[in-house]
């Protein structure tokens, strides 16, 4: 980690839509005074800075560079939105074999450099690159951060918000397993202002039904913007600013993440969305949210999902 006093320092690595999103997030937030952008897009990545540093004035005084793997040896905290992206029609699960052989790359160059920090992994499929980031790295797993069900999480603070007429921040919910097609929203554990949601939706007329398609809506929200516009982006890259800031000012937030499993849920050996306390130190606690038995079989298959392809993807890189 940085050495340098108060000096904190963040190392993007990959500058695509996400990468550049979450930079500009960061260029809005009063906490890492260096954050250095690595790409094999050079001149992107030198643009990128130059046009990055123009919005301190307005903001907060802040380093932007370009810069290589060897920037990470004093870093704080990696950031890894590099890989292949998403297309349309695709699920982020057929993504697994093109990105775990990029992350093996960049994972054994971050090591050499001698990087001792904490890892923050955004690309799809998040919950498995994940897992191997900690595989690959040799990382204590409190130290590898997926941004999980965080982005999920949100959309469905945000339908929510939309559904009942509150401000979605008001939301104490999560969307819980794997950051795809088998995740699930834990709606019997939702509260708001202390008031269970069921509650508040059947003082409003709100079916089971329409909570059930407000689920398949988040689950699917991807797949639209996808469709629609080719990538997602800002929510992504504002839930990295948040985990960041969470980590770099030592909060002990409880946020959703991919963290992992060591007996929570009844399951072990993985990495899955679930809330957490995140600081200084990385992953302080994870949480189990207690969940009906409906909602714990849809977690046992969730994991069963991801481990499998998890098993395949690494026994495909072997090979």
């Amino acid at each position: 980690m940085s050495n340098l006093g108060n000096h904190q320092k963040v190392v993007l690595v990959g500058d695509g839509s996400v990468g550049s999103s979450y930079a500009f997030a960061m260029a809005h937030q009063g906490i890492a005074e260096e954050f250095v952008i690595v790409d094999i897009l050079e001149d992107h990545i030198v643009g990128d800075a130059l046009d990055l540093e123009d919005a301190q004035a307005y903001t907060t005084p802040k380093f932007f560079h370009a810069g290589t793997y060897a920037d990470t040896k004093d870093a704080d905290l990696v950031v890894i939105t590099a890989g292949a992206r998403q297309k349309p029609g695709e699920t982020r699960l057929e993504l697994v074999n093109k990105n775990l052989r990029i992350f093996k790359g960049i994972i054994s160059e971050i090591v050499a450099a001698g990087f001792d920090g904490i890892f923050l992994i955004a690309s799809n499929p998040v919950d498995i690159l994940t897992y191997a980031v900690w595989k690959f790295s040799g990382f204590p797993s409190e130290r590898v951060i997926g941004t999980g069900t965080s982005l999920d999480t949100s959309r469905y603070m945000v339908a929510l918000g939309k559904l009942l007429g509150i401000d979605p921040r008001s939301v104490n919910g999560y969307i819980l397993g794997e950051h795809g097609d088998s995740e699930f929203a834990a709606f019997d554990e939702t509260t708001i202002g202390g008031v269970p949601l069921k509650t508040l939706t059947k003082e409003k007329g709100v079916t089971d039904e329409d909570l059930a398609k407000l689920e398949d809506d988040v689950r699917n929200k991807a797949y639209e913007i996808i469709n629609r516009k080719g990538a997602t982006f800002y929510g992504i890259g504002t839930c990295l600013m948040r985990l960041s800031k969470a980590i770099l000012r030592n909060e002990k937030s409880v946020l959703p993440i991919a963290a992992y499993l060591d007996g929570e849920y009844g399951l072990k050996d993985i990495f899955i969305g679930t809330p957490a306390v995140i600081g200084n130190k990385g992953v302080e606690r994870v949480f189990e949210v207690p969940l009906t038995n409906g909602e714990a079989k849809a977690m046992q298959q969730s994991a069963a999902t991801l481990k499998q392809t998890t098993q395949n993807g690494l026994a495909e890189l072997e090979k």
